[in-house]
């Protein structure tokens, strides 16, 4: 064989021995588990926008979104309130959303002190599978919004004690006393009152609980 050949041949070699072996060792280092929380900058439009602007995520992230890790016939799935309560493959979640370089705009929380909580919330986030969408994002209604959803799992495998605490609500601009346009709209659209002041939760608040460890993907 050519010497410039069989260096070429070798060099590859131990360029893909070298990637497989990064690959495996970050999988290693990395699993989803039934009941990890995905949180996800959801680039929805003036939605997303609006509901990022009011709330703060951990390390001063943008989350809009968030579903439970659950295993479902063998295979780990996101549940979320999307559209209605749904199971989509964990690579679908991820695909939904990316930055300019094409990571996913998602992290994992996942509780530091677990004793089967989290499986017991997300064996709880399948009887929620079916479930409405809340548009309204008012609790206490049997329709879900995202983070509800999350909420409520908890909260029932908490022993009907709420794990997250709930928030008060704003739909206001920042450091403002006016309701945004968005949310005016909205909420004319659909025929109700915009529940300033009311209790609720958000993604962001969830991803600031100190219960979670939060595992970024994009370094992995």
């Amino acid at each position: 064989m050519n010497k410039a050949l069989y260096i070429i041949l070798f060099t590859t070699y131990l360029f893909i021995s070298c990637r497989n072996e990064v690959e495996k060792e970050q999988k290693t280092q990395f699993n989803l588990q039934a009941g990890d929380i995905l949180f996800q900058d959801l680039d929805c439009g003036a939605a997303c926008d609006a509901i990022e602007s009011v709330t703060e995520g951990v390390n001063g992230m943008d989350f809009s979104h968030c579903g439970i890790v659950a295993e479902i016939d063998g295979e780990l799935k996101v549940i979320e309130a999307y559209g209605s309560v749904q199971a989509i493959s964990i690579d679908t979640f991820l695909a939904r959303s990316k930055d300019s370089a094409g990571r996913t705009k998602v992290v994992v929380g996942r509780l530091k002190d677990n004793n089967g909580l989290a499986e017991k919330s997300a064996e709880i986030a399948e009887t929620y599978l079916g479930k409405a969408y809340d548009k309204a994002f008012i609790l206490d209604d049997d329709a879900y919004y995202c983070s509800e959803l999350v909420y409520e799992c908890y909260k029932a495998a908490n022993g009907g004690t709420a794990y997250f605490p709930l928030n008060v609500m704003t739909f206001k601009e920042p450091y403002t006393d006016s309701f945004m346009p968005f949310w005016t709209e909205y909420y004319h659209k659909l025929g109700t009152e915009i529940p300033e002041g009311d209790s609720g939760i958000n993604p962001g608040a969830i991803s600031r609980s100190a219960y979670l460890e939060i595992i970024e993907l994009n370094k992995q």
